[in-house]
C-alpha cells in the first residue's frame, strides 16, 4: 500500500461503524485503505475501466462497493455518509466548486470531508506554467488551484477545519510522464515544460481533514 494512505485512520478519525464514500476513486485505492477501519466504503467514478479494475481488486474487501457516478451530481440521498473523501479529484474537474457542494450534501450533518488535491504555488505565473505542463502530460487535468482559494471553498460551505498537512511528493519525471501514458510529441513537450527540468518532479500535496456544521 503506498504510504500516503498507510494510516487513514489517523488522517480521519474513522469509527467502526461508519460509512464512507470515496469519490473520484479511480482504481479504488483510497477505498481499500479505508476498508478496514469502517462498516462500508462506497468508490464512485465516471470512468468503467478504472471502476471495473477496482472490482477485481475488491474481492478481500467484502465491505467496498464500486458505483459509475458524476462527481458533480452524486446518486446518494442527502447525509447519507459519516465521512466523505476525494483524493486528487478536484484539479480533475472544471467546477471544483460543485465536487465540494455535493460532497456537503452527502455528509451527515458533524459528518467529516477528507479533500486531498495537489496545492498550485502561491506565484500566478509559477500556477500558470505548472498547470501548462500538467495538461500536457495528461489532457484531463484542468486547474491546480493554490490553497487560498481550497480554504475560501471550504469556508463557503461552512466546512469547519479539524487538521491539516502538505506533503512534498518527489518522482522521477519519466516515471510521471508513464502514469498518464503520456508519449510522442505530447511527451517532448512536457519535458520542456517540467517546472524542475527533465529528471525529476515535486508536487505538493495538501490534505485536509473538515468537519460539516
Amino acid at each position: 500500500m503506498p504510504d500516503r494512505f498507510a494510516r487513514p485512520a489517523e488522517q480521519v478519525a474513522a469509527h467502526p461503524d461508519e460509512r464512507a464514500v470515496d469519490v473520484g476513486t479511480g482504481a479504488g485505492a483510497l477505498a481499500f485503505a479505508l476498508a478496514p477501519i469502517v462498516r462500508e466504503v462506497v468508490g464512485v467514478d465516471r470512468v468503467p475501466e478504472l471502476l471495473e479494475l477496482a472490482r477485481e481488486r475488491a474481492a478481500d474487501h467484502r465491505n467496498v462497493t464500486f458505483v459509475e457516478g458524476d462527481a458533480e451530481h452524486l446518486p446518494f440521498d442527502d447525509g447519507s455518509f459519516d465521512l466523505a473523501c476525494t483524493l486528487r479529484t478536484l484539479h480533475h474537474v472544471p467546477r471544483p466548486e460543485l465536487v465540494l457542494a455535493e460532497l456537503v450534501r452527502v455528509t451527515s450533518p458533524g459528518g467529516r470531508l477528507l479533500v486531498v488535491d495537489q496545492i498550485a504555488p502561491a506565484d500566478p505565473l509559477a500556477a500558470l506554467a505548472l498547470d501548462h505542463f500538467e495538461r500536457t502530460r495528461d489532457p484531463s487535468h484542468t486547474r491546480v488551484l493554490p490553497e487560498i482559494d481550497l480554504r475560501q471553498l471550504f469556508e463557503a460551505n461552512g466546512l469547519v477545519l479539524v487538521r491539516d498537512r502538505h506533503d512534498d511528493e518527489r518522482r522521477a519525471l519519466d516515471a510521471y510522464l508513464d502514469l498518464a501514458d503520456c508519449s510522442g510529441e505530447e511527451r517532448a513537450r512536457a519535458l520542456v515544460l517540467a517546472p524542475e527540468g527533465p529528471e525529476a518532479y515535486t508536487a505538493r500535496l495538501g490534505w485536509y481533514l473538515l468537519r460539516r456544521g
